[in-house]
């Protein structure tokens, strides 16, 4: 064997070590967030440029989400990201950021009051659901629209409560709704027609800042009727999502398990 390849025993011995990487980003999350109170987490592109009048909305919504008595989260870097933190910070308010290690493209900006660092992309998404209300999502790129189909996934099978997911620039989501619409429900019937209730689209900061504001204060139901569930599988677990049942009836948690 050549002395430069790695035997499976050192790379099964590696994998091991790196879970204690991976823990150390869950618990520095957890300890880092667990007493920000009620926040937004807040996509969009990293691309987009300071003149961009998405700039200037995200500006304005980070700014009104802290006048809302509501903390800001982000993924940390330039454009968009940057703009709701800044507007955050610049009102007086926790401006939080979720830092990715990437090869290009991101760089923390400068106007967060809590700083995170990840390498794994699934620690850091865990972190922008657990500690968020509700979701804004302003024009972005592959990253932003995988945060958006993971909350449409996640409330439209349960696995979480429903939470509000505002949609801001009718321009650049309208193509995609229509495709959502057209596509997947009316010509293959992938979803069903209330799970377009899942999320609003707007051009108007202040109304995405007051469905969020005003279905917290309220503590609103979110989206179509939910089927009557069972209490046990609706519990929250430690990483803000519900048990479910579990597929298998023998492995099913104790009544005690709150992991």
């Amino acid at each position: 064997m050549n002395s430069s390849t790695p035997s499976n025993e050192a790379t099964l011995s590696n994998e091991a070590w790196r879970m204690f990487r991976i823990l150390s980003e869950f618990v520095e999350g957890f300890e880092t967030l667990s007493d920000i109170g009620p926040a937004v987490t807040v996509f969009g592109s990293a691309r987009t440029r300071i003149d961009d009048p998405y700039y200037l909305k995200a500006v304005e919504c980070g700014r009104k989400l802290v006048t809302s008595n509501l903390a800001v989260i982000t993924g940390g870097g330039p454009g968009i990201m940057e703009a709701a933190n800044k507007g955050a910070f610049e009102a007086g308010g926790t401006s939080v950021g979720l830092n990715i290690s990437l090869p290009m493209e991101q760089h923390p900006n400068p106007y967060q009051t809590h700083e995170i660092n990840f390498r794994y992309f699934f620690a850091r998404k865990v972190m922008f659901v657990k500690y968020a209300i509700g979701f804004i999502c302003f024009p972005g790129g592959f990253g932003t629209m995988d945060e958006f189909f993971e909350s449409m996934t996640l409330i439209q099978t349960h696995k979480t409560a429903p939470f509000p997911v505002v949609l801001i620039g009718k321009d650049f989501w309208s193509g995609l709704v229509d495709w959502i619409k057209q596509t997947m429900l009316e010509k293959h019937a992938c979803i069903s027609p209330e799970d377009l209730d899942l999320f609003r689209v707007t051009d108007s900061v202040d109304e995405a800042v007051k469905i969020i504001a005003e279905c917290h204060d309220t503590q609103c139901y979110w989206g179509p009727p939910q089927p009557d569930l069972p209490a046990q599988a609706i519990r929250e677990t430690a990483e803000g999502t519900r048990y479910g049942i579990d597929p298998r009836p023998s492995r099913r948690e104790q009544p005690g398990d709150t992991c």
